[in-house]
């Protein structure tokens, strides 16, 4: 048996005796591969006493993979193309990790105005993501009037980046040294507008989701994550956050210019399902506040690019960095190594999925309700592609 200790607490991480199907008394149930607010294939096998669940085993993959092993074949500028992927509802904050580790071993920094770019990118990403996963969450419990306004309401954000960057979806915008290019003309008038249309929908939101008394009934006490779990189980980010933890590396560890922006970590007690909602919702009001913190602050001229060597024959001198920023999930880290050549040597991502989708999700599941497992899975918040990077 191996043991963990992680807080007061001590967990106990040797695997479970396998279930005896041979009675008949069970039955083996797969659900997925697709779920509302899951992007990507994630199957979970359960095995079912009754209603209950009392095993459960994530299966995810044969969707975007080995992007780590692919990168290792391209050069550093190609590498644009596959980093986004790995995230696909978030792919900025992939782009800037790549970007800053590129930058760190090369000895390169970014222009002030190019960081204050960047930093508004990455909220304008938090945004869209907590959009569509507020839909997922109230769609998992069957309630898909949210969905519907949420998910719609994306699409305005989207289009704030095709005006910034030329893509929806991937932008390929922050390069080593920089921002590919500066913002359009007018782009603060119309940053606002969303913005403004924002607040008055998650308003909405609040009361048709977060005040409905079967979403309370069936979120509240389900998947609780207590303090003693975060450690043991690398939890980080609003799964964390909900259960009392105040991390959040925009604060404890400031980049770009988080530390020139007015914010607090928000952080909850609940620890269940409800809480991890409730919490992401807070989070959403206030990442539109950090936008326009953004906008207001930023530099109003200046470079957009630090001067750079030819990119497509561009070698690094050998050396390794771990770079890692706040994405809506949690901690997102790059583990980079380079040897003197054209290529990257190698490259390791840690991703809050995998923790969350495979050690803290089959822990949860057991004793939920079937009805209930779609309702947990989302509340984890998980990107399957990220697992099998």
């Amino acid at each position: 048996m191996t043991q963990l200790t992680g807080h007061s607490a001590s967990l106990d991480f040797s695997q479970p005796e396998p279930v005896d199907m041979s009675s008949g008394k069970y039955v083996k149930l797969w659900q997925g591969p697709q779920h509302p607010g899951i992007t990507g294939n994630m199957s979970l096998e359960l095995t079912l006493d009754g209603d209950e669940i009392i095993e459960c085993k994530t299966h995810v993959g044969y969707l975007h993979r080995a992007f780590e092993k692919l990168m290792e074949g391209r050069n550093y500028i190609q590498n644009f193309t596959v980093v986004c992927r790995i995230a696909v509802p978030e792919p900025a904050f992939n782009e800037y990790l790549y970007a800053e580790g590129l930058e760190q071993l090369s000895g390169i920094e970014a222009p002030e105005r190019a960081q204050w770019i960047r930093t508004l990118n990455l909220e304008m990403m938090r945004l869209a993501s907590f959009m569509m996963w507020i839909g997922g969450q109230s769609g998992a419990f069957g309630l898909y009037t949210v969905p519907n306004w949420t998910i719609a309401y994306r699409d305005y954000v989207l289009d704030l980046f095709e005006e910034m960057t030329g893509g929806r979806i991937y932008h390929m915008y922050m390069v080593p040294g920089g921002v590919r290019f500066d913002l359009p003309k007018d782009f603060d008038k119309r940053v606002k507008e969303v913005m403004d249309g924002a607040e008055k929908l998650l308003d909405q939101v609040e009361r048709v989701m977060y005040n409905n008394v079967v979403f309370k009934a069936r979120s509240k006490g389900l998947g609780i994550i207590t303090p003693e779990m975060v450690d043991p189980y690398g939890i980080v980010g609003p799964n964390a956050r909900a259960s009392g933890i105040k991390r959040d590396l925009r604060k404890d560890e400031p980049y770009l210019v988080y530390d020139q922006l007015d914010f607090d970590i928000i952080s909850g007690t609940g620890a269940d399902a409800y809480e991890r909602a409730y919490l992401r919702l807070q989070e959403t009001r206030q990442c539109i506040s950090l936008i326009r913190q953004c906008m207001d602050r930023m530099p109003r001229s200046g470079p957009l690019q630090a001067e750079m060597p030819n990119v497509l024959h561009w070698k690094i001198p050998p050396g390794e960095t771990y770079v890692k920023a706040e994405c809506t999930r949690g901690e997102y880290g790059y583990f980079m190594v380079t040897d003197g050549t054209e290529y990257i040597r190698r490259v390791f991502v840690r991703g809050p999925s995998y923790t969350h989708a495979i050690a803290v999700m089959e822990k949860l599941a057991v004793g939920t309700n079937i009805a209930d497992i779609a309702g947990l899975m989302v509340s984890l918040h998980t990107y399957p592609p990220e697992i099998e990077r």
